[in-house]
């Protein structure tokens, strides 16, 4: 997900297996919070892009060679998906294991403060936490504006807390960080952290992962989701919907809204 100011710039370096990443006057944790995530869901035996070098302006992975989908490695791609999930974090907002810097979503800060419930959590953290800057840019406004603020306090409330135990999660994983190789799915720009499980599939539903239905099997073969969790993707979309309505125009402010309805009508 790429959000905020600033570009970060591509290049090949010298090797051709490289692949190298850099930006001018970069927050000084900007890479080296990729690099940590990385590092860290790789622990977990997480298919994530190898890490060869990163500094206070760079970062440099090995380079990935693209190929077309198939059910095959999306079956297994759900299943490593479920069991890196399953490593898990000791709280949610944990960031990576011995990284104790700033955090980001794409290229915008993101706090991470460990906290014990959920949806205190995901609400303050990870949707409100966003929301004061897409009402500044004039991206959330009225009806859809009260109604996510609304259901945010009602999730802080823990009334969607379940009992699930912290998930080691992506954090930022839509289909532009999804690369399919010859050797199966890798995983690229993590926001890794303590999370809930179905915020990671939530958001390769909402912008639209091939095969998602072989990743949902797969996951499921190994460790089966909690009953009616269709029904709360609006729930976990409310959070990358957030970023986006920060800074990527109306369009974003109308679809929160929209999911801050759907979610709603959850509770009753």
């Amino acid at each position: 997900m790429v959000v905020g100011q600033g570009p970060v710039r591509h290049a090949g370096t010298v090797s051709s297996g490289e692949f190298h990443k850099s930006r001018t006057g970069a927050h000084r944790d900007f890479f080296a919070a990729e690099a940590a995530g990385l590092r860290w869901l790789a622990e977990a035996g997480a298919p994530v892009v190898e890490v060869l070098d990163v500094g206070a302006d760079h970062i440099t992975l090995r380079r990935l060679t693209t190929v077309a989908p198939t059910r095959q490695d999306a079956r297994e791609f759900g299943a490593a998906l479920a069991r890196m999930h399953g490593s898990g974090a000791d709280r949610f907002g944990d960031g990576p294991a011995g990284f104790t810097g700033q955090m980001f979503i794409g290229n915008r800060p993101m706090p991470s403060t460990p906290t014990e419930r959920w949806g205190e959590f995901y609400a303050r953290q990870r949707v409100l936490a966003f929301v004061d800057d897409a009402v500044a840019a004039g991206n959330l406004t009225g009806a859809d504006e009260s109604d996510t603020r609304k259901v945010c306090e009602l999730i802080a409330s823990g009334v969607f807390d379940d009992g699930q135990s912290p998930a080691r999660i992506h954090g930022d994983l839509w289909n532009g960080n999804v690369v399919w190789t010859p050797d199966g799915v890798v995983m690229i720009d993590p926001a890794a952290h303590g999370g809930h499980r179905e915020t990671d599939l939530a958001m390769l539903a909402l912008f639209g992962c091939p095969a998602l239905d072989v990743v949902i099997e797969g996951y499921q073969e190994v460790y089966p989701l909690v009953d009616r969790w269709p029904d709360r993707v609006a729930l976990h979309q409310l959070h990358p919907l957030a970023v986006h309505a920060a800074g990527h125009g109306p369009g974003y402010g109308a679809e929160l809204g929209r999911a801050a309805r759907n979610t709603l009508e959850l509770i009753g």
